[in-house]
């Protein structure tokens, strides 16, 4: 094994001062010790696309398994109609009183498939059973 100095070569912009460096002593290998650079790991297109695929396959397989596993399938009680001026909160605190307004919303957007909290006067909503 034998070492070499290396000088730390710093360019300034013009105008401003270089900063003086000091010497760095580097370990140069040699003879045996000197040995072809190792090859580097390269990913190539097909490999990216595996990866991600595993990946997605995985983020899936998770999610059906939480989603599907723990939901059971919600048992309507009854249905109401909407009157004139009526929000979904006011239809949750009046149909479902033991639950949260936030919990009653969402059970009955969840019931009736609704995608917003938009209703209208005349629509029949089905109100699921409070467990």
């Amino acid at each position: 094994m034998s070492a070499a100095v290396a000088w730390d070569v710093s360019f300034a912009p013009a105008g401003v001062p270089a900063r003086p460096t000091r010497p760095q002593l580097v370990s140069v290998p040699c003879g045996d010790q000197a040995s072809a650079p190792a090859v580097r790991f390269r990913l190539t297109r097909a490999g990216r696309l595996a990866i991600t695929m595993a990946v997605a396959v995985a983020v899936l397989a998770v999610a059906l398994a939480t989603f599907s596993g723990g939901a059971s399938a919600t048992v309507i009680d009854h249905s109401t109609a909407v009157r004139p001026g009526q929000t979904l909160s006011q239809i949750a605190a009046e149909q479902l009183p033991q639950l949260s307004i936030a919990d009653a919303v969402g059970r009955i957007e969840v019931a009736n498939n609704l995608t917003s909290s938009d209703i209208h006067a005349g629509q029949t909503l089905l109100i699921p059973a409070a467990r």
